[in-house]
């Protein structure tokens, strides 16, 4: 008999993998410790080191009858400054740095900017961060091959560090070459996100959704100002949503990212869509045990905020702690949600929805279960959508998603409060109850008498239709009790 995992929250952990997760053991220990959705980091790593982390992930799963998600988080284009001579400049406030095409290794007055992109779309004006913001340039003149600027914001410069231009829309694909070998690995691997970096637009998502397809849903990473001036836009195409608050933070002044985090995670879950809060969450835990208080408090808000799952980085890939990192992170998620206060505020903030039948099937049946404290709400779905317009209202009950795809259980396991359950297609409401009070015993969500909200689309097998909906008794059966 397999050993059941339960999870005292509704919120997702996601979590990185890389050199300090990589076995096997380590992996298992993550899992069992409370990540729901493994994250590939394409940014780094080998094709082989990310297929034998899958593989370790699948054989986990296998293991323990759970789904697991795997995000395979794409690099998308990186933009660099060359070279310099002696590998480092000093660059002072107020003087002259011109970036041009050149190869030759530069010096304090000028450094090779191998992007036309860049040179094109520039403007008088135009600010350049480099090195994560921490040297900021404003462009004095644009000639054909190269941009004079004046330094803002001086110090130490080194080697192939990253631009960020936050003013304008580059001309660039989100997806490189190196991108789309990359995606095509990855589907050929069977990941359940792609992870799309420095979306811009929405013909960005549309030119992944070419390649993607229904292979696999696609997680729009919002890390650009320009998304956000299309946010609405981008959201209503993609399938999931991520807050990278790194590059985000570089680009925008960081009074505006809460609000940035606010507004993604209200949108989402307006339609929806899975969103994830992402980057430096528990970043001391990179080095240290325990995090700090301010962490904590970050942790507790994107959960107040309503973000489907949170994120972990370096501090599970590189990180000295990385089972600590996901440990108090769950802690944290579970505690928020056991304080009243949480409840008040996530119920406030349900959504006014378009009025349809699936949306009033979904509400009606998050209502009904609280009202007469169901063990569950039980929803059969093909690829998804079911489950997710339950999801949006935040149920008090726990929610259980029946699926007969694996690739739809998989999808799912980033889904606030839903786990989901592979189970044969049912072609009858009554065979649909006996198959959720069976499931509902089986996963230990009852262990007696009570009651469950059973939801469907009728006909059975026919995707994107919430029609139906059932209340029933779970009825006793001697000798069966939650572990």
């Amino acid at each position: 008999m397999r050993e059941p995992i339960f999870r005292n929250r509704r919120t997702k952990i996601v979590a990185t993998l890389g050199p300090a997760s990589s076995s096997e053991e380590v992996i298992e220990s993550l899992f069992r410790t409370g990540v729901d959705v493994f994250r590939l980091n394409f940014s780094h790593g080998s094709h082989e080191d990310h297929a034998a982390r899958l593989a370790s992930i699948r054989a986990i799963e296998a293991k323990y009858e759970r789904p697991i998600g795997v995000l395979a988080d794409i690099q998308g284009p990186k933009l660099r400054i060359g070279t310099f001579r002696s590998g480092h400049v000093i660059l002072q406030k107020g003087q002259s740095l011109r970036l041009d095409m050149s190869p030759v290794p530069g010096d304090s007055t000028r450094v090779q900017l191998p992007h036309p992109e860049i040179m094109t779309a520039a403007r008088v004006g135009t600010r350049l961060l480099l090195d994560d913001g921490k040297i900021r340039l404003r462009v004095t003149r644009c000639g054909e091959e190269h941009l004079d600027t004046e330094v803002l914001v001086g110090g130490r410069l080194s080697d192939r560090k990253g631009v960020n231009v936050p003013d304008v829309v580059l001309p660039i694909p989100a997806l490189t070459a190196k991108d789309r070998l990359d995606v095509a690995f990855a589907l050929e691997l069977g990941v359940d996100y792609i992870g799309l970096s420095f979306v811009q637009r929405p013909e960005d998502i549309i030119e992944a959704r070419e390649i993607v397809g229904d292979r696999a849903w696609i997680l729009a990473k919002i890390e650009k100002p320009q998304a956000l001036e299309r946010f609405d836009e981008i959201a209503a195409l993609t399938d999931a949503i991520m807050v990278a608050r790194g590059d985000l933070g570089v680009e925008l002044p960081a009074e505006e990212v809460p609000l940035a985090q606010k507004r993604i995670v209200r949108t989402a879950r307006r339609l929806g869509k899975p969103v994830v809060v992402a980057t430096q969450m528990l970043e001391s835990m990179i080095q240290a045990p325990t995090p700090t208080r301010a962490e904590a408090s970050d942790v507790a808000t994107a959960v107040f905020d309503g973000a489907d799952a949170v994120m972990l980085s370096a501090e599970t890939a590189a990180g000295q702690f990385p089972l600590e990192a996901v440990d108090i992170m769950s802690r944290i998620t579970a505690r928020v949600e056991q304080d009243e206060s949480w409840r008040v505020v996530t119920d406030a903030s349900r959504a006014r929805l378009e009025r349809t039948t699936s949306n009033a099937i979904a509400a009606a049946a998050c209502q009904i279960g609280e009202d007469i404290d169901a063990k569950a709400i039980v929803a059969y779905t093909h690829l998804g959508p079911t489950a997710l317009r339950i999801a949006r209202e935040r149920p008090a009950i726990p929610v259980l998603s029946l699926t007969p795809f694996t690739a739809t259980a998989r999808r799912l396991a980033i889904v606030w409060g839903v786990e989901p359950v592979e189970s044969p297609t049912v072609h009858s409401m009554t065979e649909a109850v006996a198959r959720a009070t069976a499931i509902t015993r089986s996963t230990g969500h009852a262990d007696g008498t009570g009651e469950i909200v059973v939801v469907a689309g009728v006909p059975f097998g026919r995707s994107g239709v919430t029609n139906a909906l059932r209340v029933a008794s779970i009825g006793r059966k001697r000798g069966n009790s939650r572990p």
